[in-house]
């Protein structure tokens, strides 16, 4: 595919800014683009930069009649590449062996999203790369217990995302009813420095790559946030994990680095994150609809960006204390806003009502907004096949030592 020839680019949510980045730098390059989302209104509809928005079906809960609509939007608009976002990456690539000819899928197959995506079979990949990984065993595994009495420790789902239903237990905290499922994992608690990557990669090569950590969050999900250049082993742990397994198009992964300045990993998303707004718009749209001839992507001008109206409302949401108010506000100050551009202005003042499907949850229902956003286009755990119930569980080699 070139930038000589105009294609046409669906993208497979439009409701979070990292889609709106997306589809500023496609068209730019001279992409036909459409969204299709299972809301009705969403971020993308009220930018210029997409042609057509379509209306799905939730994956979450009508996964086959959400693929059938994907198909029939392919078929009708003559889509030439599939984008998927997000959450949704996972039902989306399901369609790899069912497009049309000639339509191609920028994602890997399901069976591998599914084990990376797994924060369990995702941290035994590691492991058996030679990588450096906490200590982790099943919720369920005869261990886990005597595990969790040992020191401080994270336990979560398998297949969590927003930090939804972590729990950070010490020895004198543990519950006295069994820690869970093997849907759930125990985890090393590891204390440091909190960094995300996000990186494109092909056959095993980093094409792009960020290091990046939050300023302020949203529950766990950080909506200001800032480059990162002085932890240059995280990105040399990224690029041995990408190269032992050749893996292409996106990852991201969140990491703690410790005092001793070791990356540990704690889960991979192997799809599009924030990263996306430091990264170089004509290279990173470049490489997408010129995969297999693409070249290294750079970094775009500045360091700090934001989703500058949940970070306000982090800074009001502190009125009470304002020490925490203070901070937040000048690190908003301090940050480009990743929403206005001046060339498609309506995404940045319709932000709130063309939201809404997601606010009225963190306003009625108590959820945070990771949740909301990601909750109707989540995989959900019954459609995981298991077969690694009594796994052993993973453990430092020897020669990866302690964390603190």
């Amino acid at each position: 595919m070139s930038l000589g020839k105009s294609i046409t680019v669906l993208l497979t949510l439009g409701r979070l800014p990292k889609a709106l980045e997306l589809a500023r730098a496609l068209t730019a390059a001279g992409c036909r683009v459409l969204v299709a989302d299972p809301f009705a209104f969403h971020l993308c509809r009220a930018s210029n930069a997409v042609e057509k928005s379509y209306k799905t079906p939730s994956p979450h809960s009508h996964q086959e009649q959400y693929l059938t609509h994907l198909l029939d939007i392919v078929a009708r608009e003559k889509v030439d590449l599939v984008l998927p976002v997000s959450e949704e990456a996972l039902h989306v690539s399901l369609l790899k062996n069912r497009l049309p000819d000639g339509t191609r899928l920028f994602a890997l197959s399901n069976d591998v999203l599914q084990a990376l995506h797994d924060k369990y079979t995702f941290t035994q990949t590691a492991e058996n790369a030679g990588l450096k990984v906490p200590e982790t065993y099943l919720a369920s595994d005869a261990q886990a217990s005597r595990f969790a009495a040992s020191g401080d420790t994270v336990l979560k789902p398998r297949l969590g995302c927003s930090g939804q239903e972590l729990r950070m237990l010490s020895p004198d905290s543990l519950p006295k009813q069994p820690l869970g499922s093997a849907e759930t994992i125990i985890q090393k608690r590891i204390f440091g420095r909190e960094v995300s990557t996000l990186s494109l990669c092909r056959n095993g090569k980093v094409l792009a790559h960020v290091t990046y950590e939050g300023n302020v969050f949203a529950g766990t999900v950080a909506v200001c946030f800032r480059r990162v250049s002085d932890l240059p082993q995280v990105k040399e742990w990224v690029a041995d994990f990408a190269r032992s397994g050749g893996y292409s198009y996106f990852l991201a992964f969140d990491f703690i680095v410790d005092e001793a300045g070791t990356p540990w990993p704690l889960e991979c998303n192997p799809r599009l994150t924030s990263g996306i707004h430091f990264l170089d718009p004509h290279g990173i749209a470049n490489a997408i609809t010129n995969f297999e001839e693409a070249t290294e992507v750079g970094l775009k001008p500045g360091e700090r960006f934001q989703e500058g109206h949940t970070t306000l409302l982090q800074v009001y949401g502190n009125v009470l204390r304002p020490q925490k108010a203070l901070r937040h506000l000048r690190a908003m100050l301090g940050a480009r806003d990743v929403l206005w551009s001046l060339a498609d202005p309506a995404p940045f003042p319709l932000m709130t009502p063309y939201s809404w499907a997601v606010l009225k949850q963190v306003m009625f229902r108590g959820r945070t907004f990771g949740e909301a956003a990601t909750r109707d286009i989540a995989w959900p755990p019954q459609r995981t096949i298991r077969s690694d119930a009594s796994s052993p569980a993973v453990k430092p080699a020897s020669a990866h030592g302690s964390c603190s």
